[in-house]
């Protein structure tokens, strides 16, 4: 079987990552002796390398299984502010909350996350693992196009506004050319004052890492960050507004280990982080699976799989979120979705269709019903087929990028972010995956003292009382970030996961049955050829990016797809855009074998950016 790479294979260790120099930073961890939990601190990394898509003080889900004990979520999403309101933000005139600026920036935690998987699971130092970072930060990296390209795309804000973002990625009035050396100094001089004052905190590795935690949170970290986050900025609202992320909101804030959600299928399990992310979406899509379904990659078979993903996302609309009690255990129940699949018919659903789990009514809030009725319109930034939430995500096919895709902005800022992803197993059996975002170099204006800005995840609340995923002082808004882990016997063997926004866990469904249904290579998984088949998504929900519209009915194909399936799903009613051969999906996975120890690797090729790495 054709695949645009081969899929690794080893018994050392495996690293798979949206960037080629985290994928190598995680291995040189591991040849120097770490772990998996030590070499995803590559996460560092992928904040020097992939600005545009992810940042220090954005967040991370984390899903690990350590070989000797059970899955876990390391929850690095943090809340909404003790001061971020429905009623502080309706009283400034809003109806949503910005896409951009300080209003829209939930705690940070990212950082405490990465450190407490570090300081539990990991061997190493705070210092040994933060050099990758420091090295690329303070000595640069060539840069991907997409960071000029999405530099160029909010130029006039940040010459005008975001001042300080100027100084960083405009210097001399110029954006960094591809492949052009990219330096952030402020960033590497963040990292190296951090590890000094850890080290001089305390002594041993855990004590420091602890340190570290605290001097974010409390120290010339913590106290920057609340400096910058009370100045009024420029958001999507197109006015100035200062947020609402104070030093108490900082010091308070601790990530958290969770037992995951899981499903069995087909003698799978799958494990997701809880109803405060949009995880079960992907579990809701397998439990509506029919008992037989139609042949791998027919009509039949998309058409199937589109409409259970409107069903399962509509759920997530009406049921998920971290203000109220997410029913799961019903919504994952067989009865609820032996009910919910009767619904699926041979012509595509245009409607926002909740279910009752328990009996229990529905309710959407007043935004997500107006654009469920088509008062919203399509989504203005991304229009028909654009990917709500991934507007940077590289098209086209392998080797290059149309130059007239490029993240889509106004002087207001108002633009998307993506995001960032990696899976590593190590020798030992240890498996982790993760999914990084937030913080984007154009999400809020650079911090100048720490060379990097402030995320936007409380966008993705609703300024409504009474909802699921209303906004909330301590309430974690509900993330898109989406991390996967999978289970044979009882026994992990997967990680993987995608960037994407709302298209996550459709890709990541797509991939994962591509996986199981498909026929194995060299006696293991098909990663690589999973990764490679033909991906779509559809628009049939409120997106959870500003200004949140949706599409129904719509649909968005790569063309490698072929014509036949196009033909068949107009012909049932969808409202199919073809895509560029290579513009759906950017997975992430290793793996390995239990029996014999034998580990696999795959990454994306869209793009021409992500890579695995091993032996």
């Amino acid at each position: 079987m054709f695949t645009t790479r081969p899929t690794l294979q080893g018994t050392f260790g495996m690293a798979s990552t949206t960037h080629w120099l985290a994928s190598q930073s995680a291995m040189a961890v591991l040849e120097d002796g770490g772990n998996a939990y030590d070499a995803a601190a590559a996460g560092f990394v992928l904040h020097v390398v992939e600005p545009h898509l992810n940042g220090p003080a954005g967040e991370v889900p984390i899903l690990l299984a350590p070989a000797d004990g059970p899955v876990r979520v390391l929850c690095g999403q943090g809340p909404a502010p003790a001061g971020a309101s429905v009623a502080h933000y309706t009283s400034l005139g809003l109806d949503l909350v910005p896409g951009t600026g300080p209003l829209a920036a939930a705690v940070p935690g990212a950082f405490d996350a990465w450190m407490l998987l570090l300081r539990d699971h990991g061997s190493k130092s705070l210092a040994e693992v933060l050099r990758y970072a420091v090295g690329y930060a303070e000595h640069g990296h060539p840069a991907v196009e997409r960071i000029g390209e999405t530099v160029e795309t909010v130029r006039e804000l940040f010459e005008t506004e975001w001042t300080s973002s100027a100084e960083l990625y405009l210097p001399g009035g110029r954006s960094v050319a591809p492949g052009g050396l990219l330096r952030n100094r402020p960033l590497a001089a963040t990292w190296r004052r951090l590890i000094t004052e850890a080290e001089a905190a305390a002594a041993g590795r855990e004590a420091q890492i602890d340190a570290a935690r605290r001097i974010w949170r409390e120290g010339f970290i913590g106290e920057a960050l609340a400096a910058f986050a009370a100045r009024p900025a420029l958001d999507t609202s197109g006015e100035r507004h200062a947020g609402t992320l104070t030093g108490d909101d900082l010091a308070a804030f601790a990530a958290t280990y969770e037992e995951p959600v899981t499903h069995d299928w087909n003698g799978w399990t799958v494990a997701k982080a809880g109803g405060w992310s949009q995880g079960p979406v992907f579990l809701q899509q397998l439990a509506l699976l029919p008992g037989e379904l139609p042949a791998y990659g027919s009509p039949e078979y998309v058409h199937l799989l589109i409409e259970g993903s409107k069903l399962a996302m509509a759920d997530r609309e009406a049921w998920y979120g971290d203000a109220a009690e997410v029913p799961l255990d019903a919504l994952l129940s067989a009865e609820y979705n032996a009910g919910r699949r009767a619904l699926i018919g041979e012509r595509a659903s245009y409607e926002l269709r909740p279910g009752s789990p328990d009996g229990r009514a529905p309710r959407l809030g007043k935004h997500a019903s107006a654009v469920a009725a088509g008062e919203g319109g399509v989504d203005p930034l991304g229009g028909p087929g654009s990917g709500a939430g991934e507007p940077t995500v590289a098209r086209g096919v392998p080797g290059g990028v149309p130059a007239d895709v490029a993240p889509e902005v106004d002087r207001r800022g108002a633009t998307r972010g993506d995001t960032c992803h990696l899976d590593v197993v190590d020798r030992w059996g240890n498996l982790v995956s993760a999914t990084p975002s937030g913080g984007w170099l154009q999400s809020n204006p650079v911090v100048p003292a720490l060379g990097f800005p402030l995320g936007t995840r409380l966008q993705m609340a609703w300024l409504e009382e009474g909802l699921p995923n209303s906004l909330t002082p301590g309430r974690r808004p509900r993330t898109t970030l989406t991390p996967s882990l999978a289970l044979r016997g009882g026994v992990p063997v997967m990680a993987f996961g995608t960037p994407g926004g709302d298209q996550q866990d459709q890709w990541q469904v797509h991939f994962f049955l591509a996986v199981a249904l498909r026929g194995a290579v060299r006696g293991g998984l098909d990663l690589q050829g999973a990764v490679d088949a033909p991906n779509w998504h559809h628009d049939s929900f409120p997106g959870s990016f500003f200004p949140r519209g949706m599409r129904p009915g719509g649909v968005t194909v790569e063309s490698r797809i072929g014509e036949r399936t196009v033909e068949d799903l107009r012909r049932r009613g969808h409202l199919v855009t073809v895509g560029d051969a290579w513009s759906e999906g950017r997975l992430c996975a290793v793996a390995r074998d239990p029996e014999t120890g034998v580990l696999s690797a795959a990454a994306n090729p869209r793009g021409m950016q992500g890579y695995a790495v091993g032996r």
